[in-house]
């Protein structure tokens, strides 16, 4: 009994931990500037307003960088998600000359900092002419060495019972993947997608490098242009635009909660 209340206080502490400061940004984000700065602090707000959000969406072009960081994360997604499917799909079922080697590569590139890639990249994109554009933003990233090794590694885990099955009735390999593989990859897939649309929603160095104008700018960028204009006084609207830029992705990660569990569990350690 002892041990079990341990472990619920232990539980609590860390729960704490992590909650405390998203209860602090939501809770900022309705309080009047006098209860955000007095002390001893207010933890809930006396008076609601909600004018911190019409402010941090006047104060900067707000609906523009939504509408660039939906179409980076989506495309983004989709083209990062089918290049790693498919890199998986064949370092698990094909043979080819020097499979090891290009998969020790593979694993290799997860060990490399993403900064070294942003000088080489830029230079890229900006021979192609891709500066300032949506191309530019999105192909140099749709290659994730992370999500080929978590699809590979759960491809791995599958029955090569049902994959043979699907090869006498004379699928293909796309048909074999989409009818038979993907099907049985669910939790997996659902787990690399929502991985892969964070880090494309929260990406900040690489659209800051290749974008020139608010226009084409996204909404991690879009916060720091809300910091420079409010300046460090005005938090609360500086936490309103957090919290429009946090609340699709929570939503997301809460909807998806139970699949990414099952698929982090699942062919970690086989290959």
């Amino acid at each position: 009994m002892k041990a079990r209340a341990i472990q619920y206080v232990v539980l609590v502490g860390v729960a704490a931990v992590f909650l405390g400061p998203l209860y602090w940004l939501i809770s900022t984000t309705v309080k009047q500037p006098t209860e955000i700065y007095q002390w001893p602090p207010s933890w809930w707000p006396d008076h609601f307003t909600w004018e911190n959000f019409k402010l941090a969406w006047e104060a900067a072009p707000f609906d523009r960088f939504f509408l660039n960081s939906t179409i980076t994360t989506v495309l983004g997604t989709l083209l990062k998600v089918t290049n790693a499917v498919l890199t998986a799909y064949a370092f698990a079922y094909l043979r080819f000359p020097f499979k090891k080697v290009l998969f020790f590569g593979v694993l290799g590139a997860m060990m490399v900092p993403g900064h070294v890639t942003l000088l080489p990249n830029y230079l890229t994109v900006a021979t192609l002419g891709w500066i300032n554009t949506y191309a530019g933003l999105i192909i140099p990233g749709i290659g994730s060495a992370f999500a080929t090794f978590l699809m590979r590694q759960h491809f791995l885990t599958l029955p090569t019972e049902v994959t043979d099955a699907a090869a006498v009735d004379g699928a293909g390999h796309l048909r074999t993947l989409w009818r038979v593989v993907l099907p049985m990859s669910r939790p997996m897939l659902v787990t690399v997608v929502v991985i892969t649309a964070v880090e494309e929603w929260n990406n900040f160095v690489w659209p800051l490098i290749v974008t020139n104008s608010a226009s084409m700018r996204t909404l991690p960028i879009g916060l720091l242009i809300l910091k420079t204009e409010e300046g460090v006084a005005s938090w609360g609207t500086i936490m309103a635009g957090t919290l429009m830029m946090l609340a699709p992705m929570l939503v997301i990660f809460l909807i998806a909660q139970r699949y990414i569990v099952g698929g982090l569990t699942q062919g970690a350690l086989k290959g």
